[in-house]
């Protein structure tokens, strides 16, 4: 079983990460469909999609919690 600060460290890594491949991924898809953004407004656009995803993500698991 893993250590709550362990899960932590995992828990940010992940989201980090995520959250730096989203604003690379933006920089590549966006402008494919003709949307044009700086680097701020990728950086905005990709730090409230990581604020859903975390949402999403604790969410799914409380209600999975619940669930045993």
């Amino acid at each position: 079983m893993q250590s709550r600060s362990r899960s932590l460290t995992e828990a940010a890594a992940n989201t980090a990460i995520g959250y730096l491949v989203a604003v690379c991924a933006q920089a590549v898809i966006l402008p494919a469909f003709g949307i044009a953004a700086s680097a701020g407004q990728h950086f905005g656009i990709a730090a409230a999609f990581t604020a859903v995803s975390l949402a999403r993500s604790y969410a799914l698991r409380r209600l999975f919690n619940g669930l045993k």
